[in-house]
């Protein structure tokens, strides 16, 4: 009879990375419908924004590594790649008000 060893993939930074990204995006948007619409929210944002991407696909590169590697964690790395990847409706989301007014 096997026993299955079903350890779950404690990696926690990349849920801590995505809820800090999806709270600081949510900030800035709100602090620039807040402000009127100021141009200076978005100097600050699109920056912030653009390297939230870079760091984002980074984090996910890495958990399709380990998704492709760590067979029987499949299932919490899934998971947490789905967290990751939820950010990018939200900021889609926020990008098409920004750029609609």
């Amino acid at each position: 009879m096997k026993t299955i060893n079903h350890k779950s993939f404690e990696e926690k930074q990349s849920t801590e990375l995505a809820i800090g990204s999806f709270i600081i995006i949510t900030i800035l948007f709100i602090l620039y419908i807040v402000t009127n619409q100021s141009p200076n929210i978005l100097v600050i944002a699109w920056p912030f924004a653009f390297s939230a991407i870079i760091v984002n696909l980074i984090m996910f590169v890495h958990l399709t590594d380990r998704f492709i590697h760590l067979s029987e964690q499949r299932r919490d790395i899934a998971v947490k790649i789905l967290i990751l990847l939820s950010n990018i409706p939200i900021t889609f989301f926020y990008y098409l008000l920004v750029m609609k007014n």
